[in-house]
């Protein structure tokens, strides 16, 4: 990396930052009204970029179906492994030495979310006793978070080897979040467990667990053999598969769908390991987390900070392992569906407010000296294909085709311009594979209707998928742009937590 650059990003700070907060929505907008202005004055160079869209999405579709399918047998096997006899066989000695911290941030989390997850921990086949969970509410919720600490004490405070309770000040200089809160959690854990009990730092994991996510209960058995058979356990984190199939029954048919889409590629995802950091609820060791300073404090995405902070401290030695277990989380959910529909676009522009991140993600990139050129570029130039691209997937895959022949006559007129729409939808077409191995590996996946099922909802559950292309726009398209316009003017947003019903 040329010397210069590496200068001139630690003289001005401010002005990088801000020039690369900027680069992803001029980015994104750049890609997005391309295809309209350029159709007027380059409309064969639209017409290949669109095609060239389409066969970066059929090749994406393709892999997602594949790897998709495989994760789901790996799921399956894993899940019906005895995870906890297997641990004892290879480490008939050591293996009770291992304990695991669990951080659970909340705030204003109603008191039934917070029971079934205590419950599902609580049923884990590894020693409760080597279990230690942390429940780090905020001061700022007032009265009913200690109502809530209190019941959950004396419902739960003799099921793990430590139930804990905190409560997390404001303080100057952080952002409030998830980031913040589990930071302050994990800093009284390691007080309690290590400074207090003496239990050593380096027998010890560390998992931040989302409030309304239900493990597999082998998770822990199958964290610590992961840990203990790991070359380097304290440069990983280890990651399950993330599906939203708590309340996929009682969601509206628009965030049904996107919980299933999320869901598969969430199991995808555990497949490519050039491309897997750390999501939502994810473990590692309490060692590492002490020695690279904890949870940053002033950022809202938490996960993808989390793993850049460590590859970097850790000169590119560090990645994300896969833990092929179901993590089962909360599809976006209120009172009303209208409601569902408002906390579902909340969290998706704070899922893509992410991008946030990238500036400092690109700037770590720059300094980086000691870490191979091709790793570290490879691994930040996907994060940046997926963050910039994120609003302008569904305009180049579902309008962009028909732009330059609708705009531009003369085009029309040409071989290229009469056939753009009929290549780019036969490509399309093909794509769609994938969204009938999503659609059938989501079927044998989520859990069953809790009640008798008609059969009219049998044949709607395919139909709902037809409406992709609106939730599309308005689920995917339209939150990207939402946070990639803020960063780019300096609009930055507040946490908010996601409703729980």
């Amino acid at each position: 990396m040329n010397d210069h650059l590496r200068t001139y990003v630690t003289r001005h700070p401010v002005k990088t930052q801000r020039f690369l907060e900027i680069l992803p929505g001029f980015m994104s907008w750049s890609l997005i009204l391309f295809p309209f202005w350029g159709s007027l004055f380059f409309p064969t160079l639209v017409a290949y970029y669109v095609i060239a869209f389409a066969v970066y999405w059929l090749y994406r579709s393709f892999t997602l179906a594949v790897l998709a399918v495989v994760a789901h047998f790996k799921i399956k096997a894993a899940s019906r492994f005895d995870w906890i006899k297997d641990l004892k066989a290879t480490f008939p000695n050591s293996w009770k030495q291992l304990h695991h911290i669990v951080v659970i941030p909340t705030y204003q989390e109603p008191l039934p979310t917070l029971q079934r997850t205590l419950n599902a921990l609580s049923h884990q086949t590894y020693p409760q006793s080597n279990l230690h969970v942390m429940l780090s509410f905020e001061v700022r919720e007032g009265a009913p978070a200690q109502t809530k600490a209190k019941q959950l004490q004396k419902e739960f405070g003799h099921c793990f080897g430590h139930l804990w309770t905190t409560f997390h000040p404001d303080i100057a200089g952080e952002i409030k979040g998830k980031s913040s809160n589990t930071s302050w959690g994990a800093k009284q854990a390691k007080q309690y467990l290590v400074d207090e009990d003496r239990i050593p730092i380096e027998k010890i994991t560390i998992t931040s667990e989302d409030a309304d996510a239900l493990f597999h209960n082998s998770y822990f058995a199958a964290l610590s053999y992961a840990f203990l058979t790991n070359p380097k356990p304290y440069n990983h984190i280890w990651q399950g598969a993330i599906v939203f199939y708590n309340n996929i029954w009682k969601v509206p048919a628009p965030i049904r769908v996107l919980a299933s889409m999320f869901s598969v590629i969430q199991m995808y995802i555990l497949m490519r390991k050039d491309r897997l950091i750390n999501f939502s609820t994810y473990s590692t060791s309490l060692k590492h987390v002490h020695d690279i300073g904890y949870w940053d404090t002033d950022v809202i995405p938490e996960d993808y900070r989390l793993f850049f902070k460590s590859y970097f401290a850790k000169d590119g030695d560090f990645e994300v392992e896969p833990i092929f277990l179901p993590i089962y989380a909360d599809a976006a959910e209120s009172n009303t569906a209208w409601g569902s529909i408002k906390n579902q676009y909340e969290q998706l522009k704070r899922w893509a407010w992410g991008v946030s991140d990238d500036a400092y993600i690109i700037k770590k990139y720059i300094l980086a000296e000691r870490i191979p050129f091709l790793d570290k570029t490879l691994r930040v130039l996907k994060v940046i294909e997926d963050h910039f691209l994120w609003p302008v997937n569904w305009f180049a895959i579902t309008v962009s085709a028909f732009l330059p022949p609708l705009l531009n006559p003369n085009f029309n007129r040409t071989v290229l311009g009469k056939t753009l729409p009929q290549v780019t939808s036969s490509l399309l077409t093909l794509s769609l594979i994938s969204l009938v191995v999503i659609f059938i590996l989501d079927a044998i996946n989520r859990p069953p209707r809790p009640h008798k099922r008609r059969y009219l909802s049998y044949l709607l559950q395919p139909i709902e998928f037809l409406l992709l292309p609106i939730i599309g726009f308005f689920f995917s398209a339209l939150p990207g742009i939402d946070a990639h316009t803020r960063l780019m003017l300096g609009k930055y947003i507040e946490y908010k937590v996601t409703e729980k019903v």
